[in-house]
């Protein structure tokens, strides 16, 4: 019986994956953030991710958005501010079934819905707001194409740093939440 009951709890320590879902291990100069990417829910946004994850593209960038409470945002910035240059825009996948929750990885876009590029973000709470409600431009939300499956004590750390203004951009780390590498696993 108690070896049941430690195996019982040995699996509970463990992330559950779907089989076909890629993992990526993003190496920040804060830590290690490990994200399985839905796949089978959003096949568009994963594959897009890995696209730019493949072309070594966010090496080097940062989380240059980082609001305690709400998000931190990354994925189209270097450490000087300077925008880089993305692929064409993708369809949106937001819909119902697929909240923003604390710890899904979701796609930043513009206010225009099927805008979104290489920026994505990580929910730090559950923001209901930003969910898929109906079609129109304003309660179309934000796909959400992955969870952190290991790593939001490093998330919770970069959402911790002092943020201040560079140029027109707010909520910007003072000290640069580096980007280092982005691999599949």
């Amino acid at each position: 019986m108690r070896a049941l009951i430690i195996a019982a709890l040995m699996t509970l320590s463990f992330t559950v994956v779907a089989q076909d879902n890629p993992v990526v291990v993003m190496e920040t100069n804060k830590g290690t953030i490990r994200i399985e990417l839905w796949a089978d829910k959003a096949p568009v946004s994963a594959e897009n991710f890995l696209r730019y994850t493949d072309n070594e593209y966010y090496d080097g960038l940062i989380f240059h958005r980082v609001i305690n409470g709400f998000m931190i945002q990354g994925g189209g910035f270097s450490p000087d501010m300077v925008q880089k240059s993305t692929y064409d825009p993708i369809a949106n996948e937001a819909s119902a079934d697929k909240p923003n929750n604390r710890g899904t990885l979701a796609m930043a876009r513009t206010q225009v819905v099927d805008s979104a590029t290489s920026q994505f973000f990580i929910n730090l709470v559950d923001n209901d707001f930003l969910n898929h409600t109906n079609e129109t431009p304003s309660g179309f939300g934000y796909a959400v194409f992955g969870e952190v499956i290991e790593g939001m004590d490093v998330v919770d750390a970069i959402a911790a740093v002092e943020t201040g203004r560079v140029r027109s951009f707010g909520d910007v780390p003072t000290e640069p939440v580096i980007i280092e590498s982005v691999r599949r696993e």
